[in-house]
């Protein structure tokens, strides 16, 4: 079985490397997943800490249409609750609490020929503290992917994920590969790209009947509408980081699968915007610990 997700993005969402052919037409399958994550203490650079919490539950269908062509459906629902203790840039005010980001999108593959595949992603979402303006906190955008199987251990392609943020465009470059360099490692994406990043690298190795464990990382940046009536009216909050992480899995039946993940996050930056999208004030934090749980079930 394979996976697709790390602690900050849940599921597959995106079959990035999925065959559209090799299902028989009107074939349906579907997934669902939970997905528990905290990040703990942290310290800011100019002082104070902070830690946040939070759980992502999502789901996905995909229909093959015909031979040569599927569509599908994804939703998504991302919850962090945040805590901070006397962030001196932010001027011991905590800048934001709950967030949250409720996210559909929809899935077309489409491969003309055995060898190639293209995949198109658009999708929807509203990132916002609770007490925002949900009407303010509208995002939108997609990935797009082309990819060629050069055998069936080795499938490379390239991707984009494009993204109209709360106050800006991103454009997130990356190489989509699926390497099957033997029995037991393989190197590939560890989960899908969307608005909030690419899709990174993660080597794995199996090395035990329904036993994995993978190692790789990617870069995160997210942005969110902050609370009405918060210390910064109607802004912009925004966190960003590198995730470094291992992680442990195990299959279930053919259906199920548990992975932990044990992270990292480096090189990360909370900043707070004005509701013009001005920049009020930023700090850098430390090397930030994590763990994530994901319970997943395939249909």
């Amino acid at each position: 079985m394979r996976r697709n997700t790390w602690l900050v993005v849940t599921l597959a969402a995106l079959p990035c490397l999925a065959p559209a052919q090799g299902l028989p037409p009107g074939t349906t399958v579907g997934s669902a997943a939970l997905s528990g994550l905290t990040e703990f203490d942290t310290d800011l650079d100019r002082g104070g800490s902070f830690r946040w919490a939070g759980v992502i539950a999502s789901g996905s269908l995909l229909r093959q249409v015909t031979p040569q062509f599927a569509a599908g459906v994804t939703f998504q629902y991302d919850y962090q609750s945040w805590t901070f203790d006397q962030p001196a840039a932010f001027g011991g005010v905590a800048p934001w609490g709950d967030v949250m980001q409720p996210r559909v999108g929809l899935t077309f593959v489409y491969a003309p020929t055995s060898d190639w595949r293209f995949v198109v992603s658009p999708s929807v979402a509203w990132a916002y503290e609770s007490g925002a303006s949900t009407g303010d906190a509208l995002e939108y955008g997609g990935v797009v992917i082309a990819s060629r199987v050069f055998s069936p251990r080795l499938t490379l392609g390239l991707g984009a994920a494009i993204y109209r943020q709360i106050d800006e465009t991103k454009v997130f470059p990356f190489l989509a590969i699926d390497w099957k360099i033997d029995d037991r490692w393989r190197l590939s994406n560890p989960f899908p790209a969307g608005p909030v990043g690419g899709a990174g690298l993660e080597l794995t190795y199996a090395f035990a009947e329904g036993w994995e464990t993978g190692f790789g990382g990617a870069y995160r940046s997210y942005q969110f509408r902050l609370d009405r009536d918060g210390p910064v009216p109607g802004g912009i909050g925004e966190n960003r980081s590198l995730p470094l992480f291992v992680r442990l899995s195990r299959n279930i039946g053919k259906d199920a699968q548990v992975d932990l993940h044990v992270a990292a996050l480096v090189n990360g930056r909370l900043k707070v915007k004005n509701q013009d999208g001005q920049d009020l004030a930023s700090d850098d934090y430390a090397t930030a610990p994590a763990l994530g749980l994901t319970v997943r079930y395939r249909f």
